[in-house]
Protein backbone atom coordinates (compact mmCIF):
# COMPACT_ATOMS: atom_id res chain seq x y z
CA UNK A 1 0.00 0.00 0.00
CA UNK A 2 2.89 2.44 0.78
CA UNK A 3 4.28 1.63 -2.60
CA UNK A 4 1.18 2.31 -4.28
CA UNK A 5 0.70 6.20 -2.51
CA UNK A 6 4.13 7.09 -3.00
CA UNK A 7 3.83 6.01 -7.10
CA UNK A 8 0.62 7.94 -7.12
CA UNK A 9 2.17 11.02 -5.36
CA UNK A 10 5.09 10.84 -7.59
CA UNK A 11 2.94 10.42 -10.89
CA UNK A 12 -0.05 13.16 -9.48
CA UNK A 13 2.51 16.23 -10.00
CA UNK A 14 3.62 15.39 -13.77
CA UNK A 15 -0.04 15.48 -14.98
CA UNK A 16 0.13 19.08 -15.37
CA UNK A 17 1.60 20.06 -17.99
CA UNK A 18 -1.30 17.24 -19.94
CA UNK A 19 -3.96 17.90 -21.63
CA UNK A 20 -7.46 17.63 -19.97
CA UNK A 21 -7.70 13.86 -20.93
CA UNK A 22 -4.24 13.45 -19.97
CA UNK A 23 -5.42 14.42 -16.57
CA UNK A 24 -8.26 12.99 -15.60
CA UNK A 25 -7.15 9.46 -17.05
CA UNK A 26 -3.34 9.80 -14.42
CA UNK A 27 -5.99 11.47 -11.83
CA UNK A 28 -8.73 8.85 -11.97
CA UNK A 29 -5.97 5.92 -12.10
CA UNK A 30 -4.09 6.83 -9.00
CA UNK A 31 -7.30 7.24 -7.32
CA UNK A 32 -8.43 4.04 -8.27
CA UNK A 33 -5.06 2.42 -7.18
CA UNK A 34 -5.17 3.77 -4.00
CA UNK A 35 -9.02 2.77 -3.37
CA UNK A 36 -8.64 -0.58 -5.18
CA UNK A 37 -5.90 -0.98 -2.48
CA UNK A 38 -7.12 0.11 0.31
CA UNK A 39 -10.66 -2.17 -0.41
CA UNK A 40 -9.28 -5.13 -1.36
CA UNK A 41 -5.73 -4.98 0.42
CA UNK A 42 -4.53 -6.80 -2.56
CA UNK A 43 -1.98 -5.71 -5.65
CA UNK A 44 -4.32 -6.98 -7.95
CA UNK A 45 -7.55 -4.96 -6.39
CA UNK A 46 -5.17 -2.00 -7.11
CA UNK A 47 -4.77 -2.93 -10.39
CA UNK A 48 -8.61 -3.50 -11.68
CA UNK A 49 -9.07 0.18 -9.56
CA UNK A 50 -6.11 1.77 -11.99
CA UNK A 51 -7.70 0.80 -14.78
CA UNK A 52 -11.33 1.44 -14.40
CA UNK A 53 -10.37 4.50 -12.40
CA UNK A 54 -7.95 5.38 -15.53
CA UNK A 55 -10.45 5.14 -18.12
CA UNK A 56 -13.41 6.54 -15.85
CA UNK A 57 -10.80 9.90 -15.37
CA UNK A 58 -10.21 9.88 -19.10
CA UNK A 59 -13.61 9.79 -20.20
CA UNK A 60 -14.46 12.70 -18.05
CA UNK A 61 -11.68 14.53 -18.87
CA UNK A 62 -12.51 14.31 -22.51
CA UNK A 63 -15.72 15.76 -22.24
CA UNK A 64 -14.77 18.97 -19.98
CA UNK A 65 -12.03 20.62 -22.73
CA UNK A 66 -12.20 23.94 -21.92
CA UNK A 67 -12.27 26.40 -24.34
CA UNK A 68 -13.66 23.65 -27.25
CA UNK A 69 -17.37 22.85 -28.39
CA UNK A 70 -18.69 19.48 -29.63
CA UNK A 71 -20.44 20.28 -33.36
CA UNK A 72 -22.33 18.10 -35.99
CA UNK A 73 -21.83 18.76 -39.47
CA UNK A 74 -24.56 18.30 -42.13
CA UNK A 75 -23.53 14.32 -42.70
CA UNK A 76 -24.11 14.46 -38.65
CA UNK A 77 -20.67 13.43 -38.20
CA UNK A 78 -19.20 15.02 -34.61
CA UNK A 79 -16.63 17.34 -34.30
CA UNK A 80 -14.61 19.71 -31.76
CA UNK A 81 -13.74 23.24 -32.38
CA UNK A 82 -12.99 26.45 -30.24
CA UNK A 83 -16.46 27.78 -29.23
Amino acid sequence: MKKILLVASVILPLAAACTQTEKGAAIGAASGAIIGGAVTDDVGGAAVGAAVGGVAGALIGRASEPGYCVYRDRYGRRYTARC
